[in-house]
């Protein structure tokens, strides 16, 4: 009779996620997306074995060089070759992104789960969030990293913690919902403790929302760390990243575009997709759309 259970139990997980597959495939644009992010992802990956040129040589002879066979995307002011800067950069990049978000969406999923579930700290857990919340992102940055000093580690620090109020409140408002199905009460009833009915019941009909804002939230994550980068408070030269970049071209603009443009375009690139991923993952997650 279990092994019957089992086995049912299987076959509805396997429905549900070939449901899930075929709504995202039927989204072109999300596909797309998602083919792009792959390609970024391969050629991060494999950056330091297929750079042409080491991304911190110096090379005053070919310095300022616009786009041309040899260096593909040009020189710096460095004569550091833009085209292996901008391919080892996207490993800072995506590096950023994913630690930030992955940072804030295991805390605040932790902090929304405790404050759904238990009325009690639902109150304390929501103010504190709601502090959060009232404090513009890019000035409680500022001031963190102002504090703690001016480089990646700090950047991320500060980046999670404004990311944490956005994963809090989905994830209490997906909990409050879930929490009142009959599932939960039957699981009650044959006594199941709180932290199985949290961890076996309600965080996995609560994650849909969880994994949209997920990729949604690295885009946000990217901009703000190109962003802290730009003005010097992000990470610090002579690291490739995309924002660091932008900020040392931008005395060049005018002769030299390449050396901001290109770096700005790769930003664009990765957040599009990202975005355009999220709202797939949206569209096929969220059974109010599925037709």
């Amino acid at each position: 009779m279990m092994s019957d259970a089992k086995s049912l139990d299987e076959r509805n997980s396997s429905s549900v996620f070939c449901e899930f597959v075929r709504l995202f495939v039927r989204n072109k644009l999300a596909l797309a997306g998602l083919l792009v992010l792959i390609v970024i992802l391969i050629l991060a990956m494999l950056a330091p074995w297929i750079i042409p040129f080491d991304f911190a040589a110096q090379s005053p002879r070919v310095r300022l060089q616009p786009p041309n066979a040899t260096h593909w995307f040009g020189t710096d002011n460095f004569g550091r070759d833009i085209f292996s800067r901008v391919l080892y950069g996207s490993r800072f990049t995506l590096f950023i992104g994913f630690g930030v978000v992955s940072g804030a969406a295991l805390i605040g999923s932790f902090m929304g789960l405790i404050a759904g579930y238990y009325p009690k700290t639902d109150n304390f857990i929501m103010r504190i969030v709601d502090i959060f919340i009232g404090i513009p992102n890019m000035c409680f940055c500022l001031v963190l990293i102002a504090s703690m000093g001016a480089n990646i580690r700090n950047m991320m620090i500060a980046l999670c913690l404004t990311a944490v109020p956005n994963f809090a409140r989905l994830m209490r408002a997906q909990v409050l919902t879930v929490k009142e199905q009959e599932f939960i009460e039957a699981a009650r009833c044959i006594g199941a403790s709180d932290v199985r009915i949290m961890v076996k019941h309600i965080l996995p009909n609560s994650m849909a929302p969880i994994i949209v804002q997920f990729t949604l939230g690295m885009v946000s994550a990217i901009l703000m760390s190109a962003s802290l980068s730009f003005i010097g408070m992000g990470v610090q030269p002579p690291t490739p990243e995309w924002g660091l970049m932008i900020s040392a071209g931008r005395a060049f603009l005018r002769d030299q575009w390449y050396m901001g443009i290109i770096p700005g375009l790769a930003i664009v690139v990765t957040t599009f997709a990202l975005n355009l991923l999220g709202d797939g993952l949206r569209d096929a997650l969220d059974p109010r759309l599925k037709q």
